[in-house]
């Protein structure tokens, strides 16, 4: 299967095979918003996918080493 070009862009995948991917909604009009909000918004999180999701959009990038 191949991989979703467009969703590996948005992610990192780390060493310990962790997916971190920043928060959703927070590119543009944060003028408004308090300095926390959107301090927060450049946070990145890490994402919990199911192994069929992952190999869905991921492919082979996210099969662990063992």
């Amino acid at each position: 299967m191949k991989t979703n070009k467009a969703f590996t862009k948005r992610i990192k995948i780390t060493k310990n095979g962790k997916i971190i991917a920043r928060k959703p909604g927070q590119n543009h009009f944060n003028a408004k918003e308090g300095r926390s909000t959107q301090m927060d918004g450049r946070r990145s999180q890490a994402l919990t996918l199911t192994p069929k999701v992952k190999q869905l959009y991921i492919g082979t990038a996210s099969k662990s080493k063992n």
